[in-house]
């Protein structure tokens, strides 16, 4: 059997708001996320990016580090959230009642 079959490739992706890297590899059947992530070097690149807390996915799909690759899959490494999505919005509501522009009871607009 040829090495070339035995591998097969499979895309890292991490983006900042500014830039974005994408690094292909090729791995053996069985390579799991985190193992991917590691021989993709991201972290040279990304001294930030903690392998042990980080979290994955597979095309917007949230995965396990221990989830097995198939060929043609992107590994995309997930930067931490800056601030709650529901608190956010619930901010935002509550500005909205103080400044009139919502209904102070149901919270619909007026």
């Amino acid at each position: 059997m040829n090495i070339e079959q035995e591998h097969f490739a499979v895309e890292i992706i991490y983006a900042l708001p500014t830039q974005q890297k994408r690094i292909q590899i090729n791995v053996v059947p069985g390579t799991t996320c985190i193992e991917a992530v590691e021989l993709s070097g991201m972290t040279t690149y990304f001294p930030e990016i903690d392998l042990e807390t980080v979290k994955l996915g597979i095309f917007s799909r949230a995965v396990k580090h221990n989830e097995v690759l198939v060929p043609g899959q992107r590994v995309e490494i997930y930067r931490p959230l800056i601030a709650d999505p529901k608190d956010v919005r619930r901010r935002r509501a509550e500005k909205a009642k103080e400044e009139g522009r919502s209904n102070k009871i149901t919270g619909g607009k007026i």
